[in-house]
């Protein structure tokens, strides 16, 4: 008698299913459903922010993304766009396969599918801490500097600020993959945060870890000039992130489940 297949992760959205299951309308559910968390986890409001996972069919490269200016309270499964990847490249129109227009800031989310195989989804949020912090020349300049071991989450040893453009503009695009080389999260100036990972949940779960950093950075700046380590100490906590799993993050949560109130990504 054949025995069924068992259950396993979703490389993509990280969510733990039959692989009959994993279809493309329980990929849609989940950015629904991860479109929605950002607000009860404090780092989005409205219609803000976008979301969105690398999704191929078949031999055709392409991305899921959230809608344009639809509350995610009223997007349904139909609503999600696929975007090729072919879109905006040389003379390439968007191609896109929906009811509705993808999401105004599709751009940054293409071209880092496009540059980055190691994004399999991306989360941008209008975060409150990390939209306050990069109104702020210091911070424009120099990014959130090493105050807390846990600026490495981010991939570097610091947190950079991409430099404002205007939304949906191929400028802003450019600037956000600057900020993000070598890092897997970054401020965007005037405008908020993007993160990136290898499943929905862990660009999910650093985009709260970013906004936590954002917030405890606001409050030390009141208290006073914080102190910051070394670029020695920081190359260790790198160094001890990445010896245990491909995603440092999900390392991270794993080892501290209960740090900021969170819950452990599954892994």
């Amino acid at each position: 008698m054949t025995q069924p297949l068992p259950p396993f992760m979703h490389p993509i959205t990280g969510m733990v299913c039959e692989p009959a299951a994993c279809t493309e309308d329980v990929v849609r559910a989940s950015l629904i459903e991860a479109a929605r968390s950002m607000q009860q986890l404090g780092i989005n409001h409205g219609s803000a922010g976008n979301v969105s996972v690398r999704w191929h069919r078949g031999a055709a490269d392409g991305m899921l993304i959230t809608p344009s200016a639809l509350p995610y309270e009223q997007c349904g499964v139909d609503d999600i766009v696929w975007v090729s990847m072919a879109a905006g490249q040389g003379t390439a129109a968007l191609q896109v396969d929906g009811v509705r227009q993808p999401s105004s800031e599709w751009r940054f989310h293409h071209d880092l599918y496009v540059r980055r195989a190691d994004a399999r989804a991306v989360v941008h949020t209008h975060a409150p801490h990390c939209a306050a912090l990069a109104c702020l020349p210091q911070v424009q300049q120099q990014g959130i500097p090493a105050f807390h071991y846990m600026v490495a989450a981010a991939g570097g040893r610091d947190i950079r600020c991409a430099p404002y453009a205007t939304f949906g503009t191929q400028a802003l695009s450019d600037h956000v993959l600057a900020a993000l080389t070598d890092r897997r999260a970054c401020l965007m100036a005037h405008h908020g945060m993007i993160a990136l990972g290898g499943a929905l949940e862990s660009a999910l779960a650093l985009a709260v870890e970013i906004e936590w950093l954002a917030r405890t950075y606001a409050l030390a700046l009141q208290l006073g000039t914080p102190a910051l380590l070394s670029d020695a100490e920081m190359d260790r906590v790198l160094d001890r992130f990445t010896r245990y799993r491909a995603d440092p993050l999900d390392d991270l949560l794993a080892a501290e489940p209960d740090a900021h109130g969170r819950t452990a990504v599954p892994s």
